[in-house]
């Protein structure tokens, strides 16, 4: 017995998406069932969509931000009932025994993290579809419980914009006297932004255009410098903790290296694709680039604990699942601040 879905799917990297009808499986006795109440829209659903990096599976159903409520549960699902509202990141499953899972870091998992879409279940080899549809099936250990006094709405980005600068900020230890840098106000870059000054640090913004000063510093931002600025850039020289470089596409990051502490370190969450630093101002400060992915689901829920105890969500533009492919045009144009959220009640009417 499987679930009929309705949903919107690409069928290549050259179609539009469209309607499509699909099945997920019989629900096993640890998944829960939930009704998809709003999805958010990632970059990345963009670059799957388009197979920018050469491995998505057609037909490809996006959306990795989910949330919803539980519809039913299996006979050993002890961490959910039907009604409550929960979430789902861009993970439903992973090995659960390597030594990354066994760390809670499944994100790293050393056989490969099962994705929430674009992937295949480890048990029927079935394709993972995700959130752009009425409903998803899941093992309750990779479904996360969302905070009752948060707007849903904008929750949706936290479970991908928001882990994904969340655990780098926890890994590098950010709090009070924190100096910290962030490349790029967008998706990640704004909940980057919120999230590190509400753990105390002191924030800066790097930008290429200045008329993002005063949306920075809305969203937490005390200080922003124009990166193509030679002479501001000198001047926070040997500064940072940590930069949180969010850009999505290929750019260069001399500029920003010289800009770190001693020990300090420039992680990237966005890029996915060769980088070719100067080794020079690395090896002059003990300075490091590293690269961070999403978060565990301990660490997700930790993140969602933490928003909804100090009232911290995303800045989103809301959207019926018929717009989204004017909606990932409008993503190419950096024209939306910050995340668009389909209302999944659109989608009987597409």
């Amino acid at each position: 017995m499987t679930i009929k879905v309705l949903g919107y799917a690409a069928q290549s990297a050259q179609n539009p998406l469209a309607p499509f009808q699909f099945e997920r499986r019989n629900p096993r006795d640890n998944d829960v069932v939930i009704q998809i109440l709003y999805c958010g829209v990632c970059h990345s659903d963009l670059h799957q969509a388009k197979n920018d990096w050469g491995f998505s599976i057609y037909p490809l159903v996006p959306g990795h931000e989910i949330v919803g409520r539980v519809i039913s549960i299996g006979s050993q699902v002890t961490k959910f009932n039907e009604g409550d509202l929960v979430g789902i990141g861009c993970m439903v499953d992973s090995c659960r025994t390597c030594s990354a899972c066994e760390s809670e870091q499944e994100q790293y998992c050393e056989n490969g993290n099962t994705q929430t879409y674009g992937s295949k279940d480890r048990y029927d080899q079935r394709p993972t579809y995700g959130g752009f549809s009425e409903t998803m099936v899941c093992n309750q250990d990779f479904v996360l419980k969302i905070p009752k006094n948060l707007d849903i709405k904008a929750v949706l980005p936290l479970l991908c914009a928001g882990i994904t600068t969340w655990s780098p900020l926890r890994h590098w230890n950010i709090g009070e006297g924190s100096k910290v840098a962030v490349v790029g106000l967008g998706g990640l870059g704004h909940m980057a932004l919120k999230l590190a000054h509400t753990l105390g640090a002191e924030v800066t913004l790097f930008t290429r255009s200045l008329d993002k000063e005063q949306d920075a510093k809305n969203l937490g931002a005390h200080h922003v410098v124009l990166s193509t600025d030679e002479d501001k850039m000198n001047a926070v020289s040997n500064q940072f903790d940590l930069i949180i470089d969010t850009v999505p596409y290929e750019h260069d990051l001399k500029p920003y290296i010289p800009t770190l502490a001693l020990n300090g370190t420039l992680v990237l969450v966005g890029y996915l694709g060769e980088i070719k630093p100067n080794s020079i101002p690395m090896i002059m400060g003990r300075k490091s680039i590293a690269g961070s992915l999403i978060g565990g689901i301990k660490e997700t829920q930790e993140l969602l604990d933490f928003c909804g105890n100090n009232n911290i969500v995303s800045e989103v533009e809301m959207i019926k699942i018929e717009h989204i492919n004017e909606a990932f045009e409008r993503m190419l144009k950096s024209d939306v601040k910050y995340r668009f959220v389909i209302d999944m009640k659109s989608l009987p009417k597409a």
